[in-house]
């Protein structure tokens, strides 16, 4: 069998979860050795057998970024014929995807990782290109042979999303993570590169990675931090701003949690893995604040870490954080307009904040639920498990029209 995966993100370039999985998915697939497995990926060329990367065109240069977006799904499309599935990664590849499915008669499955409908904030962001991006979704998931969806809370909002989908087309395969590239790492080599970074790997210390937008809700958690006991350190992993209100917005609350207390780290730049893996091991706890979460690949990675989580009960996040067990989940009640805004923004900051406290007011019972949410990583979310779901997925459409 030959699949094309087609994806904006791929390794080396990689920004989010989506990215993420495709490149561990891909790992895994290939890993069988029965498989043709094909990426087709947006940028610039990559070294690697199988995978071939699609620039913008220069003709588009000046375009919004979804006509851009676009421009290069209509290059991809035209390689895919052939092949007995394709299977495409966010809006970004699914008009890609779309197009290789009408042009070859190939069956297209779709990886729901997000929604548009669930994201409006994008607006602000891409201006008019979110009709054309929502459009394109729209389109895709309407067509597709197979919508596989990272959680049983995405299904959920596919199918809210998208009500003429036929339910019998919508598969759940969940997230998955290598426990052997995220585990525990407190050598004198990962203590290491905690202290260059002017952290103390000893101190009890709050840990949050993500992207600066809407979706990740740093700016709940900028709030709800204030008040924790002044020897907690703050370290916030924060880049890649969608807007520059919002990146305005994080800097101004860094600024003031700043002059209130010292030990707050903002590390803006993308890191390596090993850096990532040595700031979880030395973390007290992990906090997730997002308002919007199909799955949260970054709480398994923290999991895997031995880093229990804090985190918001929204979305697939209680898949994945067991209450009690792995971590705290945190109640909200959100606004049903898509934006995921919680109905009372400061009853969420406070039920956040109290979490937390009870995260660094033990450490013990913090590295309890550490050690069990990392068994919980390495035997319900295994890469294989979703290379073999998802594969089953494939043989379900394969030889059908999409």
């Amino acid at each position: 069998m030959r699949v094309d995966i087609l994806s904006k993100e791929y390794p080396p370039a990689i920004y989010g979860g989506a990215g993420v999985h495709v490149a561990e998915l891909v790992r895994a697939l290939r890993s069988r050795g029965d498989l043709d497995v094909r990426v087709r990926c947006f940028g610039g060329p990559r070294d690697e057998a199988g995978t071939t990367a699609y620039p913008d065109l220069p003709e588009l240069v000046d375009a919004n970024g979804a006509v851009q977006t676009l421009g290069v799904d209509l290059t991809m499309a035209g390689d895919c014929v052939g092949a007995d599935v394709v299977h495409s990664h966010t809006w970004y590849a699914n008009f890609g995807g779309h197009l290789a499915s009408l042009l070859g008669g190939i069956p297209h499955v779709v990886t729901a990782h997000s929604l548009e409908p669930m994201r409006p904030w994008k607006a602000e962001q891409l201006g008019g290109g979110y009709r054309v991006s929502s459009f394109v979704e729209r389109t895709a998931y309407e067509s597709a042979a197979a919508v596989i969806a990272v959680s049983a809370g995405m299904r959920t909002d596919i199918l809210r999303s998208y009500p003429s989908l036929d339910p019998q087309r919508l598969h759940i395969v969940h997230n998955g993570i290598d426990s052997g590239l995220w585990a525990p790492d407190r050598s004198p080599a990962a203590r290491a590169l905690v202290a260059q970074r002017g952290i103390d790997p000893d101190a009890r210390t709050v840990v949050f990675v993500g992207r600066i937008t809407r979706q990740k809700g740093l700016p709940y958690l900028l709030r709800a931090v204030r008040d924790l006991d002044p020897d907690v350190q703050l370290v916030f992993c924060a880049g890649a701003p969608d807007t520059p209100e919002i990146k305005a917005e994080v800097e101004g609350l860094i600024d003031e949690l700043r002059v209130s207390r010292s030990g707050v780290h903002w590390i803006s730049d993308m890191l390596p893995r090993a850096e990532v893996v040595a700031l979880l091991s030395h973390g007290t706890v992990f906090a997730c604040p997002s308002v919007y979460e199909p799955l949260g690949i970054v709480n398994l990675e923290a999991m895997a870490c031995e880093l229990p989580v804090v985190a918001t009960a929204t979305g697939g996040i209680p898949e994945v954080v067991v209450d009690g067990e792995t971590g705290w989940l945190v109640p909200i009640e959100q606004v049903q307009d898509g934006t995921g805004t919680p109905v009372d923004p400061d009853a969420f900051v406070a039920d956040l904040a109290a979490a937390l406290a009870e995260a660094v007011s033990d450490p013990a019972r913090a590295r309890e639920l550490g050690t069990a949410g990392r068994t919980r990583a390495v035997e319900a979310f295994s890469w294989t498990a979703v290379a073999e779901r998802t594969l089953e997925v494939y043989r379900s459409v394969a030889g059908s029209s999409a």
